[in-house]
């Protein structure tokens, strides 16, 4: 990348839209969020055009870009699959995305660009190995290895959140049915949606998660056990992925990872689910926040 070049990256989440520019040295340029069109390819492309369209017109120059995804593409056919954001699965949005802006786009998963950001001068830096989380409208997560992305042979590497729920109880089965067709993924648990869904479920109120942390925090009883069992999920959850990859660092993204209880209330957890004597893996919010995930989509 020359001392002049800009790179674009775009955070394409199920409920909003961030671009950010950066120059050469990794300082912002542009920052800008819209809501994410819901249920239409056409307008979410339409969207991507015109912000990206407007950011260059803002700077006077064209960018690089690359765009972070709630799914991954196909390495067969190169559509989009595995997507939270349902219409966009079966779509050719990278071509279709370079046709509009007449210039190579690089398409990654969202919570590959996430891991990628934290590890390499993030909250994971100077770790071997970071398993990076996404813990929001759905769950994802991204592994990096020696400061280089893992995507595997098939493109799912990191997709913890389509695993069934591990150690489940009986009332935890067969589970909700998911997107994917499949009942009891841990993203029907651990997702913000699936956190207030299972708060309704036992007689709450229809309440946001942050809403449910904070009567959680004021004394609400209902409130606090639907937390205490959503840090044993996500202990359980997490455990898994210690058990096959162990790594050093494990970084929290998304709207849940603003909880600040669950940096101390998970390890007090998870050890009895993970198979060794002790556990020196490190649980640790984001450094970058939410601009992770869009700064790891510009450095693709």
């Amino acid at each position: 990348m020359g001392d002049d070049e800009v790179r674009c990256g775009i955070d394409l989440g199920g409920t909003k839209i961030e671009l950010i520019a950066l120059a050469a040295d990794g300082a912002t340029l542009i920052r800008r969020r819209r809501p994410s069109p819901q249920g239409s390819y056409t307008a979410t492309l339409d969207c991507l055009t015109d912000m990206v369209t407007e950011a260059e017109r803002e700077l006077g120059r064209e960018m690089r870009v690359g765009v972070g995804i709630p799914g991954a593409p196909s390495r067969e056919t190169n559509l989009v699959k595995n997507a939270n954001s349902t219409w966009l699965i079966g779509h050719p949005l990278a071509d279709d995305f370079s046709q509009r802006l007449g210039r190579p786009v690089r398409l990654a998963n969202d919570a590959n660009c996430f891991a990628l950001s934290e590890a390499v001068d993030g909250a994971g830096q100077g770790a071997n190995n970071v398993f990076g989380v996404i813990l929001g409208t759905g769950v994802g997560g991204g592994l990096v290895v020696h400061r280089q992305l893992l995507v595997g042979a098939n493109a799912i590497a990191g997709e913890w959140g389509h695993n069934p729920l591990p150690w489940p109880r009986p009332e935890e089965t067969p589970g909700v049915l998911c997107y994917c067709g499949r009942h009891g993924c841990i993203e029907t648990f651990l997702s913000g949606p699936g956190f207030a869904r299972d708060f309704r479920a036992r007689g709450g109120a229809a309440l946001t998660p942050a809403e449910i942390i904070a009567a959680a925090d004021a004394g609400d009883r209902l409130a606090q056990a639907a937390f205490d069992d959503y840090v044993d999920r996500l202990a359980r959850a997490l455990a898994h992925v210690i058990n096959i990859v162990d790594p050093a660092v494990i970084v929290l993204g998304g709207g849940m990872s603003n909880v600040a209880a669950l940096y101390t209330a998970v390890p007090a957890v998870w050890a009895r689910y993970i198979f060794s004597d002790s556990v020196r893996t490190q649980l640790r919010p984001p450094t970058h926040g939410d601009s992770s995930g869009v700064r790891g989509a510009a450095w693709l």
